[in-house]
């Protein structure tokens, strides 16, 4: 049996965990919260193939893959990954699941047979149910750590993209911090509440690009005369609209506008946690059983 250690229990960490259960792997957590064991037991009720190991240099040691979950924090991750270096094999793919700080960044201090075997493997959340991971190798990330990690998420169902440069963010969170910023302003300026904008979004693009791609979309947009037709006519006006910062100072009415539209704490993140992951998995099935059926 494959085995993974899973370095970091959070939201993220414990979704790797089921993921990779669910085909197969055996699981390793290490989390220095002192509640660690209890979390993992109510997370995977009786399975022998999960277990909690605090020592993280005793938890990676002999795994096929490190998932690392921690702080968004280079400093600390360069710390848990000296660790994980100096106590895994050179075949043993070194994952981190950062949003934002580059594969280079993390083993900078660390020699080129370290390095080698570090890899950004950026899931979207939960990544049981996204399929998107952004494979990012560093400038010294071997291939073959690379290859295997493209290898590993296929194994697990997942849709990884291999990236050709470092930077800040990835592509998937860049993106999606330009909707963001341009949302926030939107709502500052009155044009929409924080409920409109969400409904605008789920009822038009969120639709559009659970389909297909923006790309795509240029070319159906365009008609028969495909993208080409679009950017010479439609793309051409909005092409010039001018887009907006969010004011900073108005991000606590903004926390404030949020919060009271959706609520806040725990019942109400188990509310919308549960709505979002039956709401994917109903997404996900349909797109698969069209597939199935079209082939396309």
């Amino acid at each position: 049996m494959s085995k993974v250690a899973i370095v970091g229990a959070g939201v993220i960490g414990v979704s790797w965990g089921r993921l990779a259960r669910r085909h197969g792997w055996s699981v390793v957590f290490s989390d220095p919260r002192p509640d660690l064991a209890e979390l993992v037991e109510q997370s995977f009720p009786g399975d022998a193939a999960v277990t909690v190991e605090p020592d993280l240099a005793t938890a990676v040691a002999g795994v096929d893959l490190v998932q690392e979950n921690g702080p968004e924090r280079l400093e600390i991750k360069q710390q848990l990954f000296a660790t994980i270096t100096a106590a895994t094999g050179p075949d043993t793919v070194l994952a981190t699941s950062s949003s934002s700080i580059a594969a280079t960044l993390i083993a900078a201090e660390l020699d080129d047979v370290a390095a080698a075997k570090i890899v950004v493997g950026h899931p979207f959340n939960p990544p049981e149910l996204m399929p998107l991971v952004e494979v990012v190798p560093g400038e010294r990330t071997s291939a073959a750590t690379t290859d295997r990690a493209v290898e590993i998420y296929r194994s697990w169902d997942r849709t990884p993209v291999v990236l050709g440069k470092e930077l800040p963010g990835f592509v998937a969170n860049r993106l999606q911090s330009v909707l963001g910023r341009e949302a926030r302003w939107l709502v500052e300026q009155g044009v929409v509440d924080v409920a409109q904008l969400d409904t605008i979004l789920q009822n038009s693009l969120g639709l559009r690009w659970s389909t297909i791609g923006l790309f795509e979309g240029n070319v159906l947009g365009g008609g028969p005369g495909g993208a080409r037709h679009l950017f010479a006519g439609v793309g051409a006006v909005t092409g010039k609209i001018q887009f907006h910062d969010p004011d900073p100072a108005q991000v606590p009415a903004l926390i404030e506008q949020i919060e009271a539209t959706y609520g806040t704490g725990q019942d109400v993140y188990d509310e919308l946690s549960a709505k979002r992951d039956t709401r994917t998995t109903a997404v996900l099935a349909a797109l698969a059983a069209t597939e199935a059926r079209t082939g396309n």
